[in-house]
């Protein structure tokens, strides 16, 4: 799959340090081009938080560990083999940044699935968005964006119920752990597909990350990984968790800012909790339901803040 940016990575403004320069403002279809990433990080949204929901019933047959061990190494065969990325003519600094964003893949994913193991779906995302949510605020330039992540931040504490503390304190620190490393996935995601053309760098990330992780699962779930059931719901889930929304959002970083982006992230635990609803019977609250608008409220405003800012530079070019 691919956009009218990913054949080409966007150039990065010198000492800019943050997230994939924003689209020309000449470009034509200036207004598609600020809504079409919105819409694949969307997209890669409702698909990992449906993915997590069915990793979270396939534990009881693989542990934790097993299941990101078949998330990661399918999720990386299947790309390697669509993608085929050139292992020649990187810099060094290239591969530097593809190992880098192996690692946080690989930890993102293990402090996650550790999390959901200890803790409910919902509060384990509303947790690790955290992770995001302050790189929105150390990351944007834009005072705007401030506002829509401290509503954002309003709605992950309502829909955390006011206090964690009812919650197993390891699994907390776990989703903690993951919002961090997730922090760390969306820069070097957007530093990736900067370096990298189409998903090549994204395929390279996730085979470091799956080598990895394979002596993990292997201590852990031994041969119950070769369990043609559990291969298979697993593969689902590589497909789900990872193939569809790593590639959708990498495309997308390549024009959206990262600051952006992380506020888009408060939409997870909104879509945790409608995964959870429908697959795993977990019901919503009144003050979940309050919880979700605020964030998607936020949501809104960091795209319409994105489009806005794409229109006055269409403006201000053709001047």
């Amino acid at each position: 799959m691919t956009t009218p940016s990913a054949a080409t990575p966007s150039s990065t403004a010198p000492g800019r340090a943050h997230g994939p320069a924003p689209a020309q403002a000449g470009a034509p279809g200036g207004r598609r081009g600020s809504l079409g990433p919105v819409g694949l990080v969307l997209a890669g949204g409702i698909s990992v938080q449906f993915g997590g929901a069915l990793a979270v019933t396939l534990m009881p047959r693989a542990g934790a560990l097993g299941v990101v061990t078949l998330r990661l190494l399918v999720a990386a065969l299947v790309l390697m083999v669509l993608c085929r990325p050139r292992l020649r003519g990187h810099s060094r600094t290239d591969w530097g940044t593809v190992i880098v964003f192996g690692v946080a893949m690989a930890a993102m994913n293990g402090l996650f699935y550790q999390s959901v193991a200890r803790i409910p779906l919902g509060p384990a995302v509303t947790l690790e968005v955290l992770g995001p949510l302050t790189l929105s605020v150390l990351a944007s330039r834009r005072a705007l964006n401030l506002v829509w992540a401290a509503l954002a931040s309003t709605g992950v504490f309502l829909l955390g119920g006011g206090s964690f503390s009812g919650l197993d304190p390891l699994g907390v620190a776990f989703a903690l752990g993951a919002g961090a490393m997730w922090a760390a996935y969306i820069v070097f995601s957007a530093r990736t597909g900067r370096r990298f053309p189409q998903a090549d760098g994204l395929a390279l990330a996730m085979a470091v990350a799956a080598v990895l992780f394979l002596p993990l699962g292997v201590l852990e779930s031994g041969t119950k990984l070769l369990d043609p059931t559990t291969f298979a719901l697993g593969a689902a889930v590589a497909v789900l968790s990872s193939v569809l929304p790593y590639t959708l959002e990498l495309l997308a970083l390549r024009r959206l800012p990262a600051s952006t982006f992380a506020i888009l992230m408060s939409l997870e635990p909104a879509l945790a909790a409608t995964a959870g609803f429908l697959i795993l019977d977990q019901t919503l609250a009144a003050t979940e339901a309050a919880a979700i608008a605020l964030v998607i409220a936020a949501s809104m405003g960091a795209v319409r803040t994105q489009v806005g800012r794409g229109r006055r530079g269409k403006t201000a070019g053709g001047s």
